[in-house]
């Protein structure tokens, strides 16, 4: 599983490391962009926190790592939710104070608000219930808030998809982005609700999971 989901962000990673080279300096190799450009700080914070919360969080998902190595788990865990707030955060702030997307409409930028929003409360969330030794609300809430990062991943084939069925419009485009969210949602929710003996291999995964949250 941990590959499978790298995997799915390689094309979004790709051009986020593109576009960081444009705005340190390297060659244009990206269509213009002038919203960033104009105020890049958000992309850049952006960009250097979802790749390497999609990449480490992937492993978080090994049941095996889990059990065999639940320290690392636990300090990845720690850095994961500070890069996860900052994915939340800086989106939210890119949704906010840029200049719309040409080529969105209103429905996307209130689904923006609303996955970003829904990634911070399910961060926060799972990090409390940890801290409460709740292992089983901590694992739904930051599997939840894991899918809603990847949504960029699944964007690239559900708005290819969107726009050969219903051509190049602002509709279109935004049904490809909010399809991309809600087919990661949906895949988080059938994992969650996956009957307990089968998602952990009937063994614990937390051996010291509360001892850890204390």
């Amino acid at each position: 599983m941990p590959f499978a989901l790298v995997g799915l962000t390689l094309i979004p990673a790709v051009s986020g490391a593109l576009r960081l080279v444009e705005l340190l300096g390297g060659p244009h190799v990206m269509p213009a962009n002038p919203r960033i450009a104009g105020s890049p700080a958000p992309v850049v914070v952006h960009i250097l926190s979802v790749v390497p919360y999609a990449v480490l969080g992937a492993f978080q998902f090994s049941s095996r790592l889990r059990r065999r190595r639940p320290r690392w788990h636990r300090a990845a865990g720690r850095v994961l939710v500070g890069l996860g707030l900052a994915v939340a955060f800086s989106g939210l702030w890119m949704t906010l104070f840029y200049p719309r997307q040409t080529g969105t409409g209103e429905l996307a930028y209130l689904l923006r608000l609303a996955v970003g929003s829904a990634m911070a409360a399910s961060i926060i969330l799972g990090f409390a219930a940890i801290r409460r030794g709740d292992v089983a609300r901590h694992q739904a809430w930051m599997t939840r808030a894991y899918a809603v990062a990847l949504g960029a991943g699944t964007q690239v084939f559900t708005q290819g998809v969107g726009q050969a069925v219903l051509g190049t419009s602002e509709l279109a485009t935004d049904l490809g982005l909010g399809a991309g969210w809600a087919i990661n949602l949906a895949v988080a929710e059938l994992v969650i609700r996956r009957p307990r003996g089968r998602r952990q291999g009937g063994r614990p995964i937390y051996p010291a999971a509360k001892a850890g949250a204390s």
